[in-house]
């Protein structure tokens, strides 16, 4: 017999499936919601309902937005000839933070890995060639991690858009090998960006 409560158990079960979270950690973010106040415990529960329910991914980018198309995609300001390709929704706020960026954004939701079992196909990257074949595009920005599987995401998308005429640029080195995009502070990515140059 389990002298923890199975509600108690079942919510350390569950913090521990969150990247990151191991089953010690997910034990002290349970025990510290039992002796948080219950609208504390309340307010978080309903903050993930909600991401659940009003968030959507954009039709023409595949961000996360609250509608569809996105507020970048809908944007006048924004320049439609220019698309930045990201692996992951993360990627589009730390190049927004650099405010040196003003196209669109084409979110892949990861990077070829063939020891994952990822391949082209569970990408998105067959619709941003069709993007790009329908759209009035003049650069493709490829800003994929710096790492083994971003390096060949990139170079299987520029061997995808270079055939339709396309300037197809990838970011600068500067960035550290191994690191994600995600965790790049201002300036490195700003940097980075301003440096692309021709693949």
């Amino acid at each position: 017999m389990s002298a923890t409560p199975k509600p108690v158990t079942r919510l350390i079960e569950e913090l521990s499936r969150l990247p990151g979270i191991g089953p010690k950690t997910a034990s002290r973010l349970t025990y510290f919601l039992l002796r948080a106040p219950a609208e504390q415990a309340q307010s978080l529960a309903e903050a993930i309902r909600q991401v659940k329910e009003r968030t959507v991914l954009c039709s023409v980018c595949f961000n996360i937005a609250e509608s569809s198309p996105c507020s970048i995609c809908s944007s006048p300001d924004r320049d439609p000839t220019q698309i930045c390709v990201v692996e992951e929704p993360l990627d589009v706020l730390a190049i927004e933070r650099t405010r040196q960026y003003q196209g669109l954004y084409h979110v892949l939701h990861g990077a070829i890995s063939p020891v994952e079992g990822i391949g082209p196909e569970e990408l998105k990257i067959r619709e941003l060639v069709q993007r790009v074949r329908n759209g009035n595009v003049h650069e493709v920005l490829l800003a994929t991690n710096p790492n083994l599987e971003g390096e060949a995401t990139a170079m299987y998308i520029a061997r995808q858009i270079l055939p339709l005429g396309v300037r197809v640029t990838r970011l600068a080195r500067g960035l550290p090998i191994g690191g994600d995009l995600e965790y790049a502070d201002e300036v490195t990515l700003a940097q980075a960006l301003e440096g692309r140059q021709e693949i």
